[in-house]
């Protein structure tokens, strides 16, 4: 007998914020906070970046995904 697993929503929306074109590419997502803590919360998000070795970043009321482990320098 096959197991059946079924994405929840949390599933799939990590799914869909994790394959846009600019985090495929290894660019930059960003994200409300608020919004992130609706759909999954924080821990689970914190989770994702760090399992895929992505950085994160918050300013004001957004979350930065910087989608690769390049070095970033804040300039200014």
């Amino acid at each position: 007998m096959q197991m059946v697993t079924r994405k929840t929503r949390a599933d799939a929306w990590i799914d869909q914020v994790f394959s846009a074109r600019a985090a495929r590419k290894g660019a930059v997502i960003r994200r409300s906070i608020a919004w992130i803590h609706r759909e999954v919360g924080q821990d689970r998000f914190f989770a994702e970046v760090r399992k895929r070795g992505h950085r994160l970043m918050q300013t004001a009321d957004q979350y930065i995904v910087v989608c690769h482990n390049g070095p970033i320098h804040i300039l200014i």
